[in-house]
């Protein structure tokens, strides 16, 4: 017998069934999946007051004993976790209260170490130490943010379904092989099973798993299934079965047969002569994108510079990066009532997904319907289709409901990662500091898939190069297809990668010249009135709509150096570095959102709107736009989102367009409907036409009258206004980073003594929010500029667990802080930009930078971890 949350269970456990997947299944929902290995704590319950980590504690053990998850937890950490808003996509939330409410005072002041066993991919963890020391935001809490804290916020798996099958999918053991027998009888016969699936239950439409506005702007090299597999872990065939274990068995059950083919693992190989094709139908020679520009004359340039000014050259390299969302790719499926097929699914793009899945089947778009619950991470991989296309495929032939989620270990070789690329540049200025010359040569690791690798090579060699003032500049980059797992979408979306070698090299032009490198940034970053130019001089919509590139150089610079250097041991060198960055606040090409207010008969306001929230924090600032326009309360805006029924169309929650896409549509749309309740408020009272007729608190006062919404709405019926907004023009923002390191020469460690970030986000609508994702993509950066790498041999990735791949953990990450520039964006809703992506890309240039400058050694190549500091600096001591 087991209690939990002060019930008796209903169910016994079965042998060897963790606790975990126990109480899941008497439908405790917040109890969360993050590695299932004992190295997240997103599991986390109370065993007895004892909190533990239910996916390794064997349910048996706790037979006789009380177990309280986060929904049957009252203790105060739960309001101190809304009150200083400690999430962002809050699906580590219930585990990390559950741990919060049985420390001892003792524990809390040490919560580097209480809180080792629990992972934040999201804030930073600024915002929940903040939480257990009490303290309180002033900014709007998200509308979720209650049932967040108490586990009864839904995600994409937290509901229970009828009959539901799961899935569980077989993996290449070869990085390249033919496929020339599979026999999935033996499976088929296996208790439970209920179909295997096969290349040759595979529509033949060719698709990308990448999701964009425009479907051909990313290669069509792969199907649900194929006969040629091109890395290790690609589906070879799917089992769906009762349960998760019986699809396991039944998959080792299957036999095949591979014609090996030859592979290669080396983006600089892929593009040689002999080098295998491995999509000959989509390239011949593995080249999945290229770029090639030149604006003025580089060679030129750069004789000039070396007789007269200083030239730098080098090369940098960046790392295979997991995005370790803490809820992994997962999605359920059924046919509904109607006939169609839905799929629920932890998504940055239901439509997008929606309309490749009609295209893949051949089905009209009506015909199915996609959306989501709260979705727990995303950090651009869930821009992909990784699950949908294969629970689609079983609903459709078993005509169940099907669920398919993915394991963690499956994330690092199923999944997309970060492109790792290799970065040539070549800066080279004149004696008074001027820019003169800048050239970058890419070569970016594509992966078996093309996936989103074009735009993340055209969009890396785009802001990073345009954010210079330089009349001299070329650009020539490719993405090859290799046969290691595949690459996609990353925050950032490449500029992270190329701006780790500009930067750099910008730095060392600086130390040549003996400039100081914020004064050698001011000197050369662009301005209002300048043209954007990378490759080439671009006629497009990218426009300033407004600039605080100079603010955020100043801010940064003056925190920096708000205090003197401090004494430390004589092995010990401190020393400074600061990177800048420019993105557009909206991706080109199309991004379209879709947006209705409504008034109800009884006076609720309610928003429809496509964007999804994970952690971004657009549901609290739709609503906060929304209240605004219609003078109500924020708690009395009612959301409804990120569902293919609800709206037209909304490309999706990507490039940190959820507040400058979606929310321009839902402020435009609220406006709409002021205009229409002032209208019938008018028709009411027939004012004097001059009259202003104020909405505040529910009421529109008009002609020394108060008029009810719920009067309005009785009067005419429900009203509604849509609006839509095309993303564009579009315009930039701007970041700034600072470093102060002291790094110990006999070890390598890095230790952070003081971070410093600066940003451009025009009107701050949300401070704690945008402050957070400052702070989140800050640590996540931190986690690739310093440990996160999947090593890969022969195509294989050498990580499987959260174990043995270091995100930050709470005591790695040092308390940014974080400054505003005082600027109004015409283009943004109220004047904000977007604030996603975009802290992410200065920070391992600014702390290769101080270490630099700390140590006299060029770091060229991420993550810059202690064995790698110290071999730099080892081999500089040596000659």
């Amino acid at each position: 017998m087991i209690t939990v949350n002060g019930s008796v269970a209903p169910d016994e456990p079965k042998p060897g069934q963790c606790l975990r997947s126990f109480l899941r299944e008497q439908h405790c929902f917040d109890v969360k999946k993050g590695c299932d290995a004992g190295d997240c704590g997103a599991c986390t319950v109370l065993v007895d007051g004892d909190p533990v980590h239910s996916c390794i504690t064997p349910a048996y053990r706790v037979a006789g004993k009380d177990v309280v998850t986060a929904s049957g937890l009252d203790h105060p950490i739960q309001q101190q976790f809304v009150d200083a808003m400690a999430f962002q996509c809050g699906y580590c939330t219930p585990g990390m209260v559950v741990t919060g409410s049985a420390l001892t005072d003792q524990q809390r002041n040490d919560l580097p170490s209480a809180l080792k066993g629990n992972l934040c991919r999201c804030t930073g963890y600024r915002s929940i130490s903040a939480a257990f020391a009490g303290e309180k935001t002033e900014s709007v809490r998200p509308p979720a943010a209650d049932r967040v804290v108490r586990g009864t916020e839904p995600y994409t798996l937290d509901t229970q379904v009828e009959g539901l099958l799961h899935v569980a999918v077989l993996g290449s053991p070869h990085p390249h092989a033919r496929i020339t027998r599979i026999d999935t009888s033996r499976a088929q016969m296996m208790p439970g099973v209920v179909t295997v699936l096969t290349h040759t239950d595979s529509p033949a439409t060719k698709y990308s798993s990448a999701r964009h506005h425009f479907y051909t702007d990313d290669p069509e090299d792969a199907t649900v299934f194929d006969r040629v597999v091109r890395h290790v872990g690609q589906r070879v065939a799917a089992v769906v079965a009762e349960s998760s274990i019986q699809a396991q068995r039944a998959c080792a059950a299957i036999d095949v047969e591979y014609e090996l083919l030859p592979a290669v693992f080396d983006a600089e190989r892929a593009t040689a002569a002999d080098a295998p094709v491995l999509h000959p139908d989509v390239s011949q020679l593995n080249i999945v994108a290229e770029l090639h520009g030149e604006t003025g004359d580089v060679a030129a340039a750069v004789a000039r510079a070396e007789s007269d000014g200083a030239v730098v050259s080098g090369v940098w390299r960046t790392a295979r990066v997991q995005h370790v969302h803490m809820e992994t790719h997962a999605s359920i499926g059924w046919i509904d009532a109607n006939d169609r097929l839905v799929i629920r699914t932890s998504s940055q793009v239901p439509f997008l997904t929606r309309d490749e899945l009609a295209r893949i089947f051949g089905r009209p778009k009506e015909s199915i319907r996609v959306f989501t619950a709260r979705v727990g991470g995303g950090f651009g991989a869930k821009q992909e289709m990784f699950t949908e296309d294969v629970v689609a495929l079983a609903v459709l032939k078993t005509r169940r409901p099907v669920q398919y989620e993915y394991t963690r270990s499956e994330e690092f070789y199923r999944a997309a990662c970060r492109h790792p690329m290799r970065i040539r540049v070549t800066a080279a200025a004149d004696e008074i500091g001027t820019l003169t010359a800048l050239s970058v040569d890419v070569l970016s690791d594509a992966g078996a898939y093309g996936n989103h690798s074009p735009g993340v090579m055209f969009h890396g060699c785009s802001e990073s190069v345009a954010q210079y003032r330089c009349e001299n500049k070329r650009v020539d980059a490719l993405a090859v297809y290799t046969n290691n797992p595949p690459s996609g979408a990353f925050r950032g979306y490449g500029l992270g990668q190329l701006m780790f070698g500009i930067e750099s090299a910008l730095d060392d032009l600086a130390r040549k010249l003996g400039i100081d490198p914020f004064e050698f940034r001011r000197r050369n970053v662009v301005r209002p009135g300048d043209a954007f130019v990378d490759a080439a001089l671009h006629e497009d919509d990218l426009t300033f709509g407004s600039y605080g590139f100079d603010q955020c150089l100043d801010l940064a610079e003056a925190a920096l150096r708000r205090e003197p250097v401090p004494d430390v041991p004589r092995h010990v060198r401190v020393g400074e570095g600061m990177a800048a960055s420019m993105i557009a606040t909206i991706p080109p090409r199309g991004h379209i959102a879709h947006a209705t207010v409504a008034l109800d008969e009884t006076g609720g306001v309610t928003v429809r709107v496509g964007t999804a929230e994970f952690g971004n924090g657009t549901t609290t600032v739709h609503a906060q736009l929304a209240a605004r326009v219609l003078g109500i309360a924020v708690a009395d805006v009612r959301i409804l989102q990120s569902d293919t029924d609800l709206v037209e169309h909304d490309t999706g929650a990507f490039g940190s367009a959820g507040i400058v896409v979606a929310g321009k549509a839902v402020y435009d749309a609220a406006r709409g409907l002021a205009a229409r309740i002032r209208a019938v408020a008018r028709d009411l009272t027939s004012p004097n036409v001059s009259e202003d007729l104020r909405l505040e608190g529910g009421v529109v006062v008009c002609g020394g009258r108060e008029v009810q919404f719920s009067e309005i709405a009785a009067h005419a019926g429900p009203l509604e206004a849509s609006a839509q907004h095309d993303g564009t023009p579009r315009s930039v923002a701007f970041n700034v980073h600072a470093f102060r390191v002291a790094v110990d020469t006999r070890t390598g460690v890095v230790d952070i003594l003081k971070s410093v970030h600066s940003a451009d986000a025009g009107t701050v609508l949300n401070q704690e929010q945008c402050r957070a994702q400052i702070e989140g993509g800050v640590a996540q950066a931190l986690g690739s500029a310093l440990w996160e790498e999947i090593p890969v041999q022969d195509g294989e990735p050498q990580v499987s667990t959260l174990r043995n791949y270091h995100i930050p953990q709470y005591a790695d990450v040092p308390e940014t802080e974080v400054y505003f520039a005082d600027t109004y964006d015409d283009l943004g809703p109220l004047g904000a930009k977007s604030m996603s992506e975009s802290p992410y890309n200065p920070v391992a240039p600014a702390l290769a930078n101080a270490i630099r400058d700390a140590v006299g050694v060029r770091m060229r190549e991420l993550p810059m971890n202690a064995v790698r500091v110290w071999r730099a600096i080892a081999t500089v001591q040596k000659y």
